[in-house]
C-alpha cells in the first residue's frame, strides 16, 4: 500500500519546525499510521495540513484584533504551500470562537477558501463545522498508553492550567481557581505563568506526571458555548487514567462513552461544592474505571488526528 506524506504548517511556533510532531501518537516509527506518514517539514508532501494557521491580517496597527493574536508580516501564502494542489490542502482551525477572536476566526476561514480544498473548525460558522481531531500532550509511547494498566493512584485531584488572562473566559477560569483556593479545596495545581497568589506546584515538562498519580483531574475548557469545541484537556486526563471533572460544551457527550467523565455544573460556588464532594473519596473513579478504559481506546484509535488524516486520504483516492 502506498504511503501518502502529509506536511504541516502552523502559526503555533513551537510546532512549525518539528519534524516529529505527533509521532508519539502512532505505534509505528517516523509518524506512519496506516496509509499516511505525518512529516511536517517534508519539502514535497502529497498533502498539506494547515493547522491553526493564522493568515496575515490587513495592516491595521490600531485594530483591536492585534491585541489577541500577533499578525504575521506580509508574505506570499502560495510560497508556503510546497506546490501541493489546492484540493490536497487541509485547513483545520482548533482555537475556540471566543468573543474576542471570533472575527479573526471568520477571516481565517475566508482566506483559507482561496488555498484549501477542505476547511473545518469547532464552530457553527466554519465552512465545515466539526470536532477537533484528538492530539495529546503526554510524551509516553503509543504502546504504553494503549496497553499498560492504570498507574498507581496516590492523590485525589490535580489541575494543570495557565495564567493567561487575555479574554473574559480566561479571567473567569482564574476567578474560579481563586475561589477553589479560598475554600481550601484539596487539589494540586500545575502550570505556567500562574498568578503570584496561586498555590502552584510549578510547571511540568510532561503532563503525565501531573495527572497519572491522581484519581481526578479538573479539565476546564476555555470555551463551553457550542456543540463542537472539546480540547486536549479531556484527552490528556483520560489517557492518564484520571476521571475528568469536566467543564465544557456538549461535544464530549457525543464523542465519549457515558460515565467516562464527571460534568462540572458551573464555575461558581455550586462548582466548588461539586468538586469538594466528588474528590472526597475515590469511589467515583472506581465506578468509572471501565468507562475510562473504553474512552481511552476511542481517543487513541478513533479520535486521533492521525486516524482522521488517514481517513481523509483514503476517501480522496
Amino acid at each position: 500500500m502506498a504511503i501518502a506524506t502529509i506536511g504541516m504548517i502552523s502559526s503555533y511556533g513551537a510546532l512549525e519546525k518539528r519534524t516529529d510532531w505527533l509521532w508519539q501518537q502512532s505505534p509505528y516509527p517516523f509518524g506512519v499510521w496506516k496509509n499516511i506518514q505525518l512529516k511536517n517539514t517534508a519539502p514535497k508532501p502529497d498533502f498539506l495540513l494547515m493547522y491553526q494557521f493564522d493568515f496575515p491580517q490587513p495592516q491595521q496597527p490600531k485594530s483591536w484584533l492585534q491585541k489577541f493574536r500577533k499578525p504575521q508580516p506580509e508574505l506570499d501564502i502560495s510560497s508556503l504551500l510546497r506546490d501541493v494542489p489546492q484540493e490536497r490542502i487541509i485547513y483545520l482551525l482548533r482555537e475556540p470562537p471566543l468573543d474576542e477572536v471570533v472575527e479573526i476566526n471568520k477571516y481565517n476561514y475566508q482566506k483559507a477558501q482561496q488555498y484549501c480544498g477542505y476547511i473545518a473548525g469547532p464552530d457553527d460558522f466554519a465552512p465545515t463545522p466539526d470536532y477537533m481531531p484528538a492530539i495529546w500532550y503526554h510524551s509516553n509511547t503509543f504502546q504504553d498508553l494503549d496497553k499498560l494498566p492504570p498507574p498507581e493512584k496516590v492523590a485525589p485531584c490535580s489541575w494543570i492550567t495557565s495564567g493567561i488572562n487575555r479574554t473574559e473566559n480566561h479571567r473567569q477560569r482564574l476567578r474560579f481557581l481563586q475561589s477553589l483556593q479560598d475554600n481550601e479545596i484539596k487539589f494540586d495545581l500545575y502550570g505556567r505563568d500562574l498568578p503570584s497568589w496561586s498555590k502552584s506546584s510549578g510547571e511540568l515538562g510532561n503532563k503525565w506526571y501531573g495527572m497519572a498519580p491522581y484519581y481526578y483531574n479538573l479539565s476546564i475548557e476555555n470555551y463551553a458555548d457550542n456543540d463542537w469545541y472539546v480540547s486536549e484537556k479531556l484527552w490528556d486526563a483520560l489517557l492518564a487514567w484520571c476521571l475528568p471533572i469536566y467543564y465544557g460544551g456538549s461535544a464530549a457527550d457525543k464523542l465519549l462513552p457515558p460515565g467516562s467523565f464527571l460534568r462540572l455544573p458551573s464555575l461558581d460556588e455550586k462548582g466548588v461544592a461539586y468538586i469538594q464532594e466528588a474528590t472526597a473519596t475515590p469511589d467515583a473513579w472506581y465506578q468509572a474505571k471501565d468507562a475510562i478504559a473504553e474512552a481511552r481506546q476511542v481517543i487513541l484509535h478513533k479520535l486521533n488526528l492521525l486516524e482522521w488524516l488517514s481517513n481523509y486520504v483514503k476517501n480522496y483516492y
